[in-house]
Protein backbone atom coordinates (compact mmCIF):
# COMPACT_ATOMS: atom_id res chain seq x y z
CA UNK A 1 0.00 0.00 0.00
CA UNK A 2 1.25 3.08 -1.17
CA UNK A 3 1.21 5.78 1.89
CA UNK A 4 -1.61 8.06 2.08
CA UNK A 5 -1.39 11.51 2.97
CA UNK A 6 -2.91 13.05 6.30
CA UNK A 7 -4.35 15.70 3.71
CA UNK A 8 -6.44 12.76 2.22
CA UNK A 9 -7.07 11.38 5.53
CA UNK A 10 -8.57 14.61 6.50
CA UNK A 11 -10.86 14.98 4.01
CA UNK A 12 -11.96 11.68 3.77
CA UNK A 13 -12.94 11.75 8.26
CA UNK A 14 -14.58 15.17 7.40
CA UNK A 15 -16.42 13.29 4.47
CA UNK A 16 -17.85 10.51 7.07
CA UNK A 17 -18.47 12.60 9.79
CA UNK A 18 -20.52 14.89 7.01
CA UNK A 19 -22.59 11.80 5.90
CA UNK A 20 -23.13 10.71 10.16
CA UNK A 21 -24.42 13.92 10.44
CA UNK A 22 -26.76 13.93 7.58
CA UNK A 23 -28.06 10.54 8.98
CA UNK A 24 -28.73 12.10 12.49
CA UNK A 25 -30.60 14.78 11.47
CA UNK A 26 -32.54 12.49 9.14
CA UNK A 27 -31.31 14.80 5.82
CA UNK A 28 -32.05 11.94 3.84
CA UNK A 29 -32.67 14.13 1.05
CA UNK A 30 -28.77 15.42 0.96
CA UNK A 31 -28.04 11.89 1.91
CA UNK A 32 -28.69 10.82 -1.26
CA UNK A 33 -26.82 13.67 -2.84
CA UNK A 34 -23.81 11.73 -1.71
CA UNK A 35 -24.16 8.67 -3.85
CA UNK A 36 -22.54 8.51 -7.20
CA UNK A 37 -25.85 7.45 -8.11
CA UNK A 38 -24.44 3.63 -8.54
CA UNK A 39 -23.18 1.28 -6.26
CA UNK A 40 -25.33 0.20 -3.49
CA UNK A 41 -26.09 0.33 0.44
CA UNK A 42 -25.48 -3.18 1.94
CA UNK A 43 -26.12 -4.75 5.32
CA UNK A 44 -24.50 -8.39 4.72
CA UNK A 45 -25.84 -11.10 7.00
CA UNK A 46 -22.71 -12.98 9.17
CA UNK A 47 -19.26 -12.79 7.60
CA UNK A 48 -20.01 -12.91 3.67
CA UNK A 49 -17.44 -11.92 1.26
CA UNK A 50 -17.85 -8.81 -0.61
CA UNK A 51 -17.80 -10.46 -3.99
CA UNK A 52 -20.45 -12.65 -2.86
CA UNK A 53 -22.87 -10.28 -1.63
CA UNK A 54 -24.87 -10.09 -4.87
CA UNK A 55 -26.30 -13.58 -4.44
CA UNK A 56 -26.04 -13.84 -0.37
CA UNK A 57 -29.00 -13.08 1.84
CA UNK A 58 -28.91 -9.63 2.71
CA UNK A 59 -31.10 -7.25 5.57
CA UNK A 60 -30.50 -5.08 3.24
CA UNK A 61 -29.03 -4.90 -0.52
CA UNK A 62 -30.81 -1.35 -1.94
CA UNK A 63 -29.58 0.15 -5.52
CA UNK A 64 -30.11 3.82 -6.12
CA UNK A 65 -33.64 2.93 -6.67
CA UNK A 66 -34.15 1.41 -3.64
CA UNK A 67 -32.37 3.67 -1.44
CA UNK A 68 -35.03 6.21 -3.08
CA UNK A 69 -37.64 4.09 -1.98
CA UNK A 70 -37.00 3.33 1.18
CA UNK A 71 -36.44 7.40 1.68
CA UNK A 72 -39.68 7.73 0.83
CA UNK A 73 -41.06 5.68 2.73
CA UNK A 74 -39.45 6.85 5.67
CA UNK A 75 -40.23 10.55 4.85
CA UNK A 76 -43.94 9.62 4.43
CA UNK A 77 -43.89 7.26 7.60
CA UNK A 78 -45.55 4.69 5.28
CA UNK A 79 -43.07 2.24 6.78
CA UNK A 80 -44.49 0.74 10.75
CA UNK A 81 -40.53 0.65 11.42
CA UNK A 82 -40.58 4.36 11.10
CA UNK A 83 -43.29 5.65 13.22
CA UNK A 84 -42.17 7.15 14.94
CA UNK A 85 -38.76 7.78 13.59
CA UNK A 86 -35.47 7.09 15.99
CA UNK A 87 -33.54 9.52 17.35
CA UNK A 88 -29.68 8.63 16.65
CA UNK A 89 -26.52 9.68 17.49
CA UNK A 90 -23.41 8.06 15.68
CA UNK A 91 -19.93 7.95 16.36
CA UNK A 92 -17.53 7.20 13.27
CA UNK A 93 -13.77 6.30 14.41
CA UNK A 94 -10.57 4.23 13.30
CA UNK A 95 -10.99 5.23 9.84
CA UNK A 96 -8.56 3.61 7.72
CA UNK A 97 -7.77 4.37 3.79
CA UNK A 98 -7.42 1.02 2.14
CA UNK A 99 -6.55 1.69 -1.32
CA UNK A 100 -6.54 5.62 -2.97
CA UNK A 101 -6.18 4.95 -6.75
CA UNK A 102 -6.77 7.22 -9.24
CA UNK A 103 -10.27 8.92 -8.09
CA UNK A 104 -11.41 5.44 -6.33
CA UNK A 105 -11.02 5.32 -2.49
CA UNK A 106 -11.68 2.11 0.39
CA UNK A 107 -12.50 3.52 3.32
CA UNK A 108 -12.99 1.10 6.46
CA UNK A 109 -14.51 2.55 10.00
CA UNK A 110 -16.15 1.67 12.50
CA UNK A 111 -19.46 3.00 13.75
CA UNK A 112 -21.34 2.88 16.94
CA UNK A 113 -25.27 3.70 16.57
CA UNK A 114 -27.35 5.36 19.94
CA UNK A 115 -30.82 4.81 19.06
CA UNK A 116 -33.44 6.16 21.21
CA UNK A 117 -37.16 5.09 19.81
CA UNK A 118 -40.25 4.68 22.57
CA UNK A 119 -38.08 5.91 25.64
CA UNK A 120 -35.16 3.02 25.22
CA UNK A 121 -32.20 3.20 24.01
CA UNK A 122 -30.58 0.19 21.48
CA UNK A 123 -26.87 0.93 20.73
CA UNK A 124 -25.10 -0.79 17.10
CA UNK A 125 -21.83 -1.24 16.49
CA UNK A 126 -20.38 -1.99 13.07
CA UNK A 127 -17.82 -1.84 10.93
CA UNK A 128 -18.63 0.25 7.51
CA UNK A 129 -16.68 0.08 4.47
CA UNK A 130 -17.25 2.73 1.56
CA UNK A 131 -16.16 2.85 -1.80
CA UNK A 132 -15.67 6.35 -2.77
CA UNK A 133 -15.14 8.15 -6.01
CA UNK A 134 -13.41 11.93 -6.62
CA UNK A 135 -15.42 14.75 -7.62
CA UNK A 136 -14.53 18.10 -7.44
CA UNK A 137 -12.64 18.35 -4.81
CA UNK A 138 -15.19 16.04 -2.78
CA UNK A 139 -16.35 12.03 -2.54
CA UNK A 140 -19.24 10.32 -3.65
CA UNK A 141 -20.44 7.32 -2.54
CA UNK A 142 -20.20 4.19 -5.14
CA UNK A 143 -20.82 1.28 -2.03
CA UNK A 144 -21.28 1.67 1.44
CA UNK A 145 -21.09 -1.81 3.50
CA UNK A 146 -22.27 -2.09 6.98
CA UNK A 147 -21.42 -5.08 8.43
CA UNK A 148 -23.53 -5.12 12.23
CA UNK A 149 -22.11 -6.94 15.03
CA UNK A 150 -24.51 -9.93 15.45
CA UNK A 151 -26.70 -9.29 12.07
CA UNK A 152 -26.86 -13.28 12.17
CA UNK A 153 -28.35 -12.97 15.21
CA UNK A 154 -31.72 -11.17 16.99
CA UNK A 155 -32.40 -7.72 15.17
CA UNK A 156 -35.23 -5.42 15.48
CA UNK A 157 -36.50 -3.59 12.19
CA UNK A 158 -34.63 -0.36 11.77
CA UNK A 159 -36.35 3.41 11.13
CA UNK A 160 -33.15 5.02 10.12
CA UNK A 161 -29.68 4.14 7.52
CA UNK A 162 -26.80 3.33 9.07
Amino acid sequence: MSRISSTLLTDVTGFLWHEADLLDRKDYDAWLALWSGKGHYVLPIGDTPDAELADALNLCYDNDKMRRDRIARFQAGFSISSAPPAETIRTVSRIVIDLAEGDRLTVRSAEHVIEDKFGRQRVWAANVTHRLVRVDGGFRIQDKIVRLLNSDGMLNSFSYLF
